[in-house]
């Protein structure tokens, strides 16, 4: 029998979709804004016309039929995998009438929205303000954020999506007056935020958000916002408030919202550091010496590409974990990522704030108040906080915390010389010993698999110069292969010698951060694999790049920090093997 995957689909927010535990990729930008359409009229027919006014509001193409055709039975195999080609399947159907997308209501975060938000109407009907609440507050959850977000701006400023936008505003404003009626607004509050930003001149929504704000006891809060709105009507439409928005400011103003007594919340606890390695295997001198800091502030560990710093520093991260009741965060800033720019330490703290219970809503504009904020949420807390992939001291302080109760461990790439001035306990990862490096192989690829053929084994691990990421990408491809004997995979990688051709990932890692480097630095590191022996000393790097010493010493400096070069010997650096094969990559390029 074929196994049917649970589906989702969310139009609320981001356009995702989702087969069982999998989020779907969801093709080209128009072949998403095509989806958006149907999933806002999810049940019923959309005309070719419509779809098509839809995704070219500027002009269609005399092709766009045929491109609608195309796109459909792409989202008909992605909605029902294995789904033959031209079949048309169950979920989107075609009829005189146009294009339907037959899903049920708890499919669709629009659907059961509009589901919950009928229900709360009719409790509303019927004298029943706190069940209509309940219901209206669930709804409201299902909104993520601004409707179809991912699509091209020129297909989402179509009006089936505005529509929709102007029902989720509605509902807040009846959610607003159910909540105000039983004395409950603060859970309004986020959906209130939200929806104000959405239309920020529909004066009804404003007066319930000042309303909402001043029952929660914030007064100072809703008078702030009373004014802000003032100064959007005056400077927009060159209008005073009118009598709706004036009356509820009035009653702020006279004290006569009555303020519901507040409860206190617990503090949430995130638990967000990914799953334990499970092919975690050696590095027990480097364990033994991070395990008396687990009551430092501050652990910075760094090493090369690859060297296997996210591993270790998860694998210490879940033995110390008990230690701070009050959450773990993790963040992957991005340093080098090669797909973007580094996390912004405002970015950082925007998401690291709401993970800790602050709403987005109450985030303050800039940097030095986020920064403050997080500081004192933090304070009396004892919280483990894992940065990783930094980039650059100044991306990571923001983020460190105050509270002598947390412990912060950072990876990087570079050394971070200005974290460590700052109290940084700093662990510098060499490569594994043989014996390491080996049993990480054999974790990786079967212990079977290593007996048969030791031999073959401990030439793997010296074709990989003993870096974890290349041993880690050969034994998955060893597990892979079953039938394949050790010795072919020997023999694969002895052939693409000098190249990373066998190594692709490896090639990726060392690509971003030789794109981070400045142009000097990255001609001598260019250089120094291609063209020199296994040690190089600072006049030798300035007689090879035709550099003055002070300069060639500079740059090394730069590229040992980056962690691109080791000081084998005092004044003397080296290159990793399998760096020198990337750099010669590089070198024979027209």
């Amino acid at each position: 029998m074929e196994h049917v995957h649970s589906l989702r689909l969310e139009v609320l927010g981001p356009l995702r979709v989702t087969l069982g535990e999998s989020e779907s990729d969801l093709g080209f930008p128009q072949q998403r804004a095509l989806l958006a359409v149907l999933l806002v009229r999810a049940g019923r027919p959309v005309p070719l016309g419509e779809i098509v006014a839809a995704l070219w509001p500027e002009g269609a193409p005399a092709s766009a039929p045929n491109v609608v055709r195309r796109y459909v039975g792409s989202l008909r195999r992605l909605l029902e995998p294995g789904l033959p080609p031209r079949a048309p399947g169950r979920r989107l159907t075609r009829g005189a009438d146009g294009y339907r997308l037959e899903v049920a209501e708890d499919e669709v975060d629009l659907l059961r929205f509009r589901g919950l938000a009928g229900q709360a109407k009719r409790e509303v009907a019927t004298g029943r303000p706190k069940p209509a609440l309940r219901h209206f507050v669930a709804a409201l959850d299902e909104w993520r954020g601004p409707v179809a977000a991912g699509i091209p701006a020129p297909a989402r400023g179509h009006a089936v999506f505005a529509e929709v936008e102007r029902e989720l505003v509605r509902t807040t404003v009846m959610a607003a007056d159910a909540a105000l009626l039983c004395g409950s607004p603060e859970q309004l509050l986020p959906h209130l935020g939200r929806a104000t930003g959405l239309d920020p001149l529909n004066e009804s929504l404003h007066a319930r958000n000042v309303l909402a704000l001043a029952a929660s006891g914030r007064q100072a809060e809703a008078l702030a916002a009373y004014e802000s709105v003032r100064r959007v009507l005056a400077r927009e439409l060159g209008v005073a408030p009118g009598a709706e928005l004036t009356a509820a400011h009035t009653r702020v103003l006279r004290q006569e919202v009555r303020s519901a007594p507040r409860k206190k919340e617990a503090l949430p606890r995130p638990g967000q550091l990914p799953p334990l390695p499970v092919d975690f295997t050696g590095r027990r001198a480097e364990l033994d010496s991070l395990r008396p800091t687990a009551d430092s502030s501050t652990v910075l560990l760094t090493g090369m590409p690859g060297i296997g710093k996210t591993t270790l520093a998860l694998r210490w991260a879940h033995e110390v974990a008990e230690r701070y009741p009050d959450g773990r965060l993790h963040l992957n800033l991005r340093g080098f990522d090669p797909l973007g720019a580094p996390l912004t330490p405002e970015a950082a703290l925007r998401v690291l704030l709401p993970a800790l219970g602050v709403p987005e809503h109450r985030l303050p504009r800039g940097q030095d108040a986020l920064a403050g904020l997080y500081r004192t949420v933090l304070s009396g807390r004892r919280t483990l906080l894992l940065l990783d992939d930094a980039f650059a001291t100044e991306q990571v302080r923001a983020l460190l915390p105050a509270s002598p109760g947390c412990l912060t461990v950072i990876t990087s790439r570079r050394g971070l010389p200005g974290l460590v001035a700052a109290g940084a306990r700093p662990l510098r990862l060499d490569l594994p010993s043989g014996t390491d490096a080996l049993a990480l192989l054999t974790r990786h690829m079967g212990r079977h698999r290593s007996a048969a053929d030791t031999p073959a084994a401990e030439e793997i691990v010296a074709l990989c110069g003993r870096l974890p990421l290349a041993l880690a990408v050969v034994g998955a491809r060893v597990a892979g292969r079953p039938g394949s004997p050790l010795a072919a995979v020997t023999a694969e990688l002895r052939r693409s010698r000098g190249s990373l051709d066998a190594l692709t990932e490896v090639r990726a890692a060392f690509a971003s951060s030789y794109g981070r480097l400045p142009d000097d630095a990255a001609r001598l590191l260019r250089l120094i694999c291609v063209r020199s022996g296994p040690d190089l000393t600072a006049h030798g790097a300035a007689a090879l790049a035709d550099l003055p010493v002070r300069t060639a010493r500079r740059l090394l400096d730069e590229l040992a920090d980056a962690h691109l070069v080791t000081e084998s010997a005092p004044g003397c650096y080296t290159a990793h093997p399998l760096l020198r094969a990337f750099a010669a990559e590089l070198d024979s390029r027209p």
